[in-house]
């Protein structure tokens, strides 16, 4: 089961911190690094600032942090974002005002906006972490950039340049020249898309890509990502590669004969691992969201209650991470959420 694999590694990294005697580290991530404070029979409530509610990787996060909030009898609750800055940073400070949660996970549209409610939040004594995307200026860390906070954080430029070295994987497997690339990128008013989308421009340029496609928004949905693919195929029929969210990319999926244009998707869905084993995508930017949002939910309770917690944990550098998801990567790979 999940939480016993997570409780054995858990375990295993708990001895490694003491052995070390250690109380921070922004070195190799672990699934816990805590020092026991003592049993606390309080209940606390988890507040879980998502990306949206309609998209299926928000909700594999809130799955790990329902998880783990049941594991201590927590309670949690799901704040909907909306893919929308301006309410996220709303809903922080409503929460902030309302003293009702002790834990805030945070799912960042626009990590910078929210510093202030964050930076209110921590001055009232609540443990914010940041999950999977940076609350901060920065977009090429995953350390926390908030004083006081916490992060376990997937940066969008790492992210980005592994994207970008899938769709040379994919242009070198389909050995044409020139190789036509697409990247759908997700929302381009959200500063962490306009940073990855970077980053994937650039790797493929350095790679000697010279046709790149990725002024599409192919955005978090499959409906979004369908329209963005009659787009692109209607002004490009010839592309030859196409990246995007996996959600982008199963909608894409039926437009083009998959054995002659390569995929490539942002996300670890079943569907999408799937696709890969079978031949259908090249490949997918893999990790186990679900984990994730239970460690994130673990650290700022631990945090909470007076025990000692890494600042900062890489997800490329988890154990569940398979950064370059080729087929020949993702060997046992399930996935955890269904897009």
């Amino acid at each position: 089961m999940r939480t016993a694999r997570i409780a054995a590694a858990a375990a295993v990294a708990s001895l490694a911190l003491l052995a070390s005697c250690t109380t921070s580290s922004t070195t190799a991530p672990t699934a816990e690094t805590t020092t026991p404070a003592g049993e606390s029979t309080e209940k606390i409530s988890i507040a879980f600032f998502g990306a949206a509610k309609a998209n299926s990787f928000a909700n594999a996060v809130w799955a790990g942090i329902q998880t783990y909030a049941a594991e201590i009898g927590a309670d949690a609750e799901f704040f909907d974002g909306e893919f929308n800055a301006e309410k996220q940073v709303q809903q922080v400070q409503d929460a902030n005002t309302s003293g009702k949660y002790q834990v805030y996970v945070i799912g960042a549209n626009d990590g910078a906006a929210l510093i202030p409610a964050v930076e209110q939040a921590v001055s009232q004594g609540i443990k914010v972490v940041a999950a999977d995307f940076p609350v901060g200026t920065a977009y090429d860390t995953y350390q926390a950039q908030v004083e006081g906070t916490f992060a376990i954080v997937d940066a969008p430029t790492t992210n980005g340049d592994y994207l970008g070295k899938l769709g040379l994987g994919a242009c070198e497997k389909l050995a044409v020249d020139p190789c036509q690339v697409a990247y759908l990128q997700g929302n381009a008013t959200l500063p962490l898309d306009n940073a990855r989308t970077q980053h994937v421009v650039d790797t493929l340029t350095a790679g000697g890509i010279t046709e790149i496609y990725s002024n599409l928004q192919g955005g978090y949905t499959q409906d979004e990502g369908r329209k963005a693919g009659q787009d692109l195929l209607q002004a490009h029929p010839d592309v030859d590669v196409i990246i995007g969210s996996t959600q982008a990319i199963l909608g894409v999926e039926p437009l083009v004969d998959t054995s002659k244009v390569m995929l490539v998707g942002n996300g670890g869905s079943r569907q999408a691992v799937a696709a890969v084993q079978e031949g259908k995508w090249f490949g997918i930017y893999y990790y186990d969201v679900e984990e994730t949002g239970y460690l994130a939910a673990q650290m700022g309770a631990k945090a909470y209650f007076g025990e000692t917690v890494e600042s900062s944990i890489d997800i490329a550098g988890l154990d569940s991470t398979r950064t370059y998801g080729d087929a020949a990567n993702l060997e046992g790979i399930t996935g955890t959420f269904d897009d």
